[in-house]
């Protein structure tokens, strides 16, 4: 039920352990990115000024309620044609901006963190939310490597973070995430199932009404 959903945010700020682990290859990083906060902000709003966020369509047809963009060597993209990545940004015809060396830092330093060394994203998807936005289960698959992990870092306003099994039959665990959390899997969990449910009305100092959810991975 929503209600429970809700109860899982309360105090968890006042409650932070700094490593949780999910499973065999995955773990929540609590409060992990904090420290780079201010750069990533920066790197975001550098990101968005030269790539803007846009809600992109499925190949079906069916507008997604979160607003993406991306920077790094290749972007996701979705339209009628399927899901990919690609070079270029389809909305300005431009190479995606280049990744924020602050994004790079955070990912390698959380990866390893999480047992996976040698990490080197080359693509990163930042997602913006606004309450009401969800992500339904779905797998990262889309990537050539996957033996690489994902890295997943929150921030802004809440969220409550499904992570599911190896089919999308399995239940999942509901997990809050706060600002500054990581969320990292790999190796066998790399497959995982896993979403986002809906955001309820909430409001950060820093960022709004929004949560911002940067994913970075190996795609190429």
């Amino acid at each position: 039920m929503w209600v429970s959903d809700l109860d899982l945010l309360d105090g968890i700020d006042e409650q932070r352990s700094w490593r949780e682990d999910l499973c065999d290859g995955a773990v929540v990083l609590r409060a992990y990115a904090l420290e780079y906060e201010a750069d990533l902000l920066a790197g975001i709003e550098s990101v968005r000024q030269a790539a803007p966020f846009r809600h992109m369509h499925t190949p079906g047809g069916f507008r997604m309620s979160v607003a993406m963009t991306n920077c790094g060597a290749c972007g996701w993209v979705t339209d009628r044609t399927g899901y990919r990545y690609d070079a270029i940004d389809p909305l300005s015809g431009q190479p995606w901006p280049q990744m924020p060396a602050s994004f790079v830092r955070l990912a390698q330093a959380a990866a390893s963190a999480a047992g996976f060394t040698d990490f080197l994203p080359d693509a990163c998807l930042i997602n913006c939310y606004e309450p009401g936005a969800r992500m339904s289960l779905h797998q990262d698959r889309d990537e050539q490597d996957l033996q690489q992990p994902i890295v997943s870092v929150s921030l802004g306003i809440p969220a409550v973070f499904q992570f599911g099994g190896d089919t999308r039959a399995d239940k999942p665990q509901r997990l809050p995430l706060q600002h500054g959390d990581v969320v990292v899997w790999g190796g066998p969990a790399r497959l995982r199932y896993h979403g986002v449910l809906a955001l309820r009305e909430a409001m950060h100092p820093l960022l709004g009404r929004r949560r911002i959810n940067l994913t970075f991975r190996k795609a190429g």
